[in-house]
């Protein structure tokens, strides 16, 4: 049921082109995830997302337990008839969300105990109640509970590991359902040893995937594609693998080049949400005051549909104005900018040409435009 097809590997870098089959359709490798926390991508419909090309989503498991309630979606018919999706579905562990959100916590070897952003009420995860909640939820892809620890201090991340292998394996353990597929989370910060001994201990497991966790969480750039580097010999390479919250351009393609299959991201939509366009430069801000009277798109060479049918002056209007329908056309904009660079790579793959695509996007892509005097 969980096939993954591995098409082509470039040979000069470790990008890889695949399908990866899923009860809800393939999802084609590398491939880029909206996300839709809280069973929506903010701003977009499912038909949007469709046109868009996404072909997975994730949505998020500490959020949905809290609201509207795991049994709810249950009894609802599971994620995709919730919310109206019938492509392949990612959720998260939640765990990310419990260290992040939650003032209030307590863990030991058997789960975690914390406190609700929401109205501070208490709750407990543990690795059987984690796999309980995403099965209830029905996503085609699940993950194991992990806990993500400050990247950079060592005796933490040593004493985090140990915990985190061990729900790894009770999650591995108490999963029941045979139409999804559980992935290990390779943990370890930016510790090359405990990097090696989280992958060792995982692929000891039979999991059909596995996920890079801890990355794009203070460390720099070079120290993320570094772990990237010593990682990617070390996980099997008839399994995807999926670098968890990923989703600035740049970091893409130097993930792709170094084997990464999945990403996932809520930067297109929120930036969208304070006006920014992603575009092969960077970005725009599309608040400044030098797009007021610009008549072009977007950007020039963009398909969307919001630059085959708006100006930049009309974007930075309903930007200012504060309007609905800016949200939704730079949220459009920039999903179909993501989702086409890892389709270009992934064309480069089969080419032969991915390097080459890839220095050369990288040498004209630059930081985020300065804010210029508004009006």
């Amino acid at each position: 049921m969980f096939e993954f097809e591995l098409e082509a590997v470039d040979k000069g870098s470790g990008a890889r082109a695949g399908k990866f089959h899923t009860p809800h359709g393939v999802i084609h490798t590398p491939v880029f995830a909206p996300v839709g926390t809280l069973a929506t991508v903010k701003a977009l419909r499912p038909s949007d997302l469709h046109a868009l090309g996404s072909e997975l989503i994730l949505s998020n498991t500490y959020h949905l337990y809290l609201r509207p309630g795991d049994e709810l979606i249950r009894d609802q018919g599971g994620l995709h008839s919730f919310m109206g999706w019938d492509g392949p579905i990612l959720t998260d562990s939640g765990g990310f969300q419990v260290f992040s959100l939650s003032n209030k916590r307590q863990l030991d070897e058997d789960g975690v105990t914390f406190s609700s952003h929401l109205d501070g009420s208490v709750h407990r995860f543990t690795p059987e109640r984690c796999i309980q909640i995403q099965e209830n939820l029905g996503a085609d892809i699940i993950m194991v509970l992990d806990e993500c620890p400050p990247p950079d201090d060592y005796d933490y991340v040593s004493e985090s590991l140990i915990r985190t292998h061990g729900w790894a394996e009770k999650c591995y353990l108490s999963k029941t359902r045979s139409d999804q597929a559980l992935f290990g989370i390779v943990q370890g910060g930016i510790f090359s040893d405990l990097r090696e001994e989280s992958a060792k201990f995982l692929t000891g497991f039979d999991f059909p995937g596995f996920a890079i966790g801890g990355l794009s969480v203070g460390e720099s750039k070079k120290e993320m594609y570094q772990t990237l580097d010593l990682l990617e010999p070390l996980l099997p390479a008839d399994k995807p693998r999926y670098l968890m919250g990923v989703g600035a351009a740049d970091d893409l393609v130097n993930g792709i080049l170094r084997g990464i299959d999945i990403f996932d991201c809520v930067l297109p939509t929120r930036l969208a949400r304070h006006g920014a366009a992603m575009v092969a430069g960077g970005r725009l801000n599309m608040n400044n005051s030098q797009y007021a009277q610009d008549s072009g798109p977007i950007a020039s060479d963009c398909t969307c549909y919001a630059c085959s049918h708006f100006s930049r002056a009309y974007i930075r209007h309903l930007v200012k104005a504060n309007e609905i329908l800016g949200h939704i056309l730079l949220s459009m904009h920039n999903v179909h900018f993501l989702t086409q660079l890892v389709r270009e790579l992934r064309s480069a793959i089969f080419s032969g040409e991915v390097s080459q695509f890839s220095e050369t996007f990288l040498q004209h892509y630059a930081q985020p435009e300065p804010d210029s005097v508004s009006t």
